[in-house]
């Protein structure tokens, strides 16, 4: 995992997060926490991150919510949903959605590492897009 990979890990469970947040850290990832739906949409706003790690039930503004109020705000942002609660129901209706992957707790790390590393991955092609369009959009209204 390339260093500078940037998460924002979202779950009400305290000594879930610190653990997970730990073990990331120490494979090189930088992680930032939040402990609700809202804690998460205003660090969104603050800072971009390549992937957001998001707990699909938590109290208040749940994982689905949350993640639709996030992706309003950044269409591009790459997902995973967490649930210690898993249905393939909720899983289809998260990823319709618009989270890229849904996973059950405890989440297998190795597996978690590399669903970080595939959303970065198509996180950048996304941004490379948008450049490139940009660029395509100037070169057609400029007046040579």
């Amino acid at each position: 995992m390339a260093s500078g990979t940037k998460v924002l890990l979202v779950d009400d469970e305290e000594e879930f997060v610190e653990a997970l947040a730990e073990r990331m850290t120490s494979r090189g990832i930088q992680v930032d926490t939040a402990r609700d739906g809202k804690e998460a949409v205003d660090k969104q706003e603050e800072k971009d991150y390549d992937a957001i790690i998001l707990d699909l039930s938590m109290p208040g503004m749940d994982g689905l919510e949350t993640m639709k109020q996030l992706l309003l705000k950044n269409p591009d942002l790459q997902i995973i949903l967490l649930t210690g609660h898993a249905s393939l129901e909720k899983g289809v209706e998260a990823v319709k959605a618009g989270a890229v992957s849904f996973l059950e707790k405890p989440a297998d790390l190795n597996k978690l590492m590399e669903l970080i590393k595939e959303a970065k991955a198509q996180k950048m092609l996304l941004v490379e897009e948008r450049m490139e369009e940009k660029m395509k959009e100037l070169l057609r209204n400029r007046s040579w």
